[in-house]
């Protein structure tokens, strides 16, 4: 199996493209017509600069509204093939894409379809060269996959075969499971995309919203195991129209790519990977502190009942800790502000989970570490959060002397629910595809909401057992000056077994929520007064699923610019986030800064 990927994936020049393709391992490419006109460099030297790299140039494509038509536009239409042709020779390229006609002018003939692919691909023959016949979703009279196998197969030529491309397949109603039974070797070609459920025209669902592997809705590794049923063993590659990645570094989506290439041939059991990691729970979280937000994040981590019972041994670095609730304060920052800059997971094997992980182009970052000191390794996630695989026995605590200190019941928290980050917008789908393939995170759901400063996304991951749950958050369009705001914020959420004791316990150091709120809920949720006035009083949220499940959660004010805390009580299996309640939680924080001055 031969790992390619198309230059359409990525941004930049042809160089830059064939730079960042061979640097993330791909073996081959498809060229892009598009990418070939604009190069400076002739066919023969983007040949020679694809062999220096040690890349093949696997398909040229696309050749565009050859079949079906009248005779003298087919004879147009074999003029230009043969021109093609030159190229290809020149480039190395031995296969060329033609995509199911759009035009007009042809006509619904599958005869008349099937004998003008032959003449072409007895033309090609004699040039060494195939023709990988596509489907398009969109095609005029060709749109489907099963379509384009029966013209294939009455046109019956050896050079004539399918290329097949998984959006065009699932994103059509057809179902693939005929793929397994296509005579052995005339599929040529197969081309990977994942991509959300849209509602929408199909090609511009196509053009500007697929996905790479494992990022989107499709089921690949159900298709990829049909295809390789039909005994295909030719590349795989990946062709994926995206509006970010068209702009985003070629460098770091092409790694993007490659990390959903190989974990879907792990789920698709075609090349095995070391097993996802079995984690267990939260370690620790670590937020990154200056001179100035040090001595807030003290303030609230002391308001919610934690104490300081551990300095580390060689860096300016303190554990607070409550229950199973762990927090780190590192001081050894550049930047301003403060932020989570790390944190960390107990898992069985942590050594397999750091192989698993450079398996999927995610390789383990060795910490610095002195005399009796943790070997510490991370990981680091595509918004540059380090996340630390550690053993179950915590043996990183060793690394902090005992300030004297012990930790007392404090509030009542008991362990961390889960760490809420936001993520840079053109990053949002690399980072859940990070942590669902190097972590092994199950996706639970993506919800959308209206915040007061745009729309805004989240997606939930999880392990099974919920030990472990991180919610990703983005808005989706921020354009303007006017921000207000908090820039990419980030928390950490709690857990209660006794919300309102808790709530007790922190009393002003809960977020305010408006009153609005309360009577919405009481006509939203039908609850008693009494319940209504104890959630008011106490500054705590409500939210409950379809199967009865309630989630009473409060927050606390913003602390050094972008995090805050979370205290959560989960009843009745109650599985979410609280979603629906974010743009309350938002709009409280603003008219508190606001009010504060």
């Amino acid at each position: 199996m031969r790992r390619s990927i198309a230059t359409v994936c990525v941004s930049g020049t042809l160089d830059d493209k064939l730079t960042a393709a061979a640097a993330a391992g791909f073996e081959g490419i498809e060229l892009f017509e598009n990418d070939l006109v604009v190069s400076p460099w002739s066919p023969s030297e983007i040949r020679a600069r694809c062999a220096d790299l040690g890349l093949s140039i696997d398909l040229y494509q696309p050749f565009r509204d050859f079949e079906g038509v009248p005779p003298e536009a087919f004879d147009r239409n074999l003029r230009r093939a043969e021109l093609k042709f030159d190229v290809m020779e020149q480039l190395g390229a031995d296969t060329m894409l033609v995509c199911s006609s759009v035009s007009p002018s042809s006509t619904d003939d599958d005869a008349l379809a099937a004998a003008q692919l032959r003449i072409l691909a007895t033309r090609a023959a004699e040039r060494g060269i195939r023709i990988a016949y596509e489907a398009l979703a969109w095609g005029r009279h060709v749109s489907t996959w099963d379509h384009s196998w029966r013209i294939v197969r009455a046109a019956d030529h050896p050079a004539l075969g399918l290329c097949l491309d998984s959006f065009h397949i699932l994103s059509r109603d057809v179902s693939p499971d005929g793929i397994a039974d296509i005579t052995p070797g005339k599929i040529f070609f197969v081309q990977l995309a994942d991509a959300p459920h849209l509602r929408m025209d199909v090609l511009q669902w196509s053009r500007h919203h697929r996905l790479f592997p494992g990022q989107g809705t499709f089921d690949l590794a159900r298709l990829l195991r049909k295809i390789y049923r039909s005994g295909y063993d030719g590349p795989l590659s990946l062709e994926v129209f995206n509006d970010v990645y068209r702009q985003s570094d070629p460098a770091r989506t092409a790694v993007d790519a490659m990390r959903s290439l190989v974990a879907l041939e792990d789920r698709a059991g075609l090349r095995p990977l070391p097993p996802a990691p079995a984690l267990g729970r939260h370690a620790f979280t670590e937020f990154a502190v200056d001179g100035g937000t040090g001595p807030q994040l003290r303030e609230a981590l002391q308001g919610l009942g934690f104490t300081h019972t551990g300095q580390h041994r060689t860096k300016p670095v303190e554990l607070w800790e409550q229950s199973a609730c762990r927090v780190v304060l590192n001081s050894a920052v550049t930047r301003p502000g403060a932020a989570i800059s790390a944190f960390a997971v107990t898992a069985d094997d942590p050594a397999t989970a750091l192989r698993r992980a450079a398996a999927l182009s995610a390789p383990a970052k060795a910490g610095t570490h002195g005399p009796r000191e943790a070997p510490l390794a991370s990981l680091t996630a595509p918004d540059g959060t380090d996340v630390f695989v550690t053993p179950a026995a915590d043996e990183w605590r060793a690394d902090f002397l005992p300030t004297g200190d012990l930790a007392g019941p404090g509030t009542g928290l008991q362990r961390v629910d889960h760490i809420g980050l936001t993520q840079p917008f053109d990053h949002f789908d690399e980072a859940g595809l990070f942590y669902d393939s190097v972590l092994g995170l199950e996706r639970l759901a993506t919800e959308e909401y209206a915040a007061p400063f745009g729309l805004v996304r989240s997606r939930a991951l999880a392990t099974a057992d919920r030990g472990v749950r991180l919610a990703l958050t983005v808005a989706l369009l921020r354009r303007g000056e006017w921000a207000p705001g908090v820039t990419d914020p980030q928390h950490v959420a709690f857990s209660t077994s006794d919300i309102v004791a808790t709530a007790e316990l922190l009393r002003e150091r809960i977020l305010r929520i408006p009153d609005n709120y309360y009577a919405d809920l009481a006509a939203r949720y039908h609850l008693t007064d009494q319940t209504v006035e104890m959630l008011r009083a106490h500054g705590i949220l409500y939210d409950r699923d379809a199967h009865g499940g309630e989630l009473l959660h409060l927050y606390t004010p913003v602390h050094g610019g972008r995090v805050f805390f979370e205290v959560v009580e989960r009843r009745g299996g109650y599985d979410g986030f609280g979603e629906a309640n974010a743009p309350v939680r938002m709009a409280a924080h603003r008219h508190l800064r606001l009010t504060r001055g």
